[in-house]
């Protein structure tokens, strides 16, 4: 018997994958008014910007013919559109402050109990004893204390208990907004770039080098789906937090540098049909 031999350009392989990834992401254009001309604009710009500066070759001068030939564009498409720039996605001001705060109220021992838990803050108390105000100071001085608790306690990031200490709520946790605030959109940018970045640098170096796994089950209950689903939730918030403090910490002493580095976790569940007859589990 001979063996079958796989005679399907190199790209085509990637066409499946890239269908059911992209999937989502066209539902949420076409519900956001984003048009396909549109996209074609933007990966057409990403093309000419990823070929001229991810594939130039050492000691060698990037050429618009080369530009073309990597990415199937016209020469002159690829000349007025070198230069350009991909589109970089800023830190919004409020992201940047908002999680400096938060990131250092869940981490800093002063301000979490010894379970590691956030403590219910009063606005004001004495030097040295922890607070929102002190909190607050200890991040920025560009603004007042009581505006940044009043924007929180506006969009439900934190709230006042009965004996009037300010409380760290859950939603502070996961950015969210009317159908795509700043916020949200621009974590939705960075956690999908660093998550996609790592499975591609894994595809194509030589050796895996980003941790990159997921724990999956099909042909399962509703009723389990949701079990696991709340129970995963709870994993990867410890998950996190633990890594939160110990990040905090190290910053402490670190001299600092250029380098970033990232920690996600993703749950999802969907009705779907089930990958075989068996039982899942």
């Amino acid at each position: 018997m001979s063996e079958s031999v796989d005679t399907r350009p190199e790209g085509a392989a990637l066409h499946a994958p890239l269908a059911r990834l992209l999937r989502p992401l066209v539902r949420l254009l076409v519900a956001r008014g984003l048009t396909f001309p549109a996209l074609t604009d933007l990966l057409r710009e990403l093309y000419v910007n990823v070929a001229e500066h991810d594939f130039a070759l050492p000691g060698k001068e990037q050429t618009d013919s080369r530009v073309s030939l990597l990415t199937g564009i016209h020469r002159k498409e690829v000349r007025r559109l070198r230069g350009a720039g991909a589109p970089v996605s800023a830190v919004p001001a409020v992201v940047s402050r908002t999680s400096r705060i938060i990131a250092r109220w869940i981490a800093d021992p002063a301000f979490t109990d010894p379970q590691g838990q956030p403590l219910p803050l009063p606005r004001i108390a004495e030097a040295g004893a922890p607070s929102f105000e002190a909190l607050v100071a200890g991040v920025t001085r560009d603004l007042r204390p009581r505006a940044v608790l009043d924007e929180w306690l506006d969009r439900g990031l934190a709230f006042t208990d009965a004996q009037d200490r300010i409380v760290l709520a859950e939603a502070a946790y996961v950015p969210r907004g009317d159908g795509g605030a700043e916020p949200q959109l621009y974590y939705f940018g960075r956690n999908l770039h660093d998550h996609i970045a790592a499975s591609v640098a894994n595809i194509l170096g030589d050796t895996p080098r980003f941790l990159e796994r997921a724990v999956h089950y099909d042909g399962l209950s509703k009723e389990l789906a949701t079990q696991l689903e709340a129970r995963a939730r709870e994993i990867a918030m410890a998950a996190l937090q633990q890594a939160n403090r110990e990040a905090h910490a190290a910053c402490a002493t670190d001299p600092g540098g250029p380098h970033r580095w990232n920690f996600g976790l993703y749950v999802y569940a969907e009705a779907a049909p089930p990958a075989r007859p068996a039982n899942g589990c």
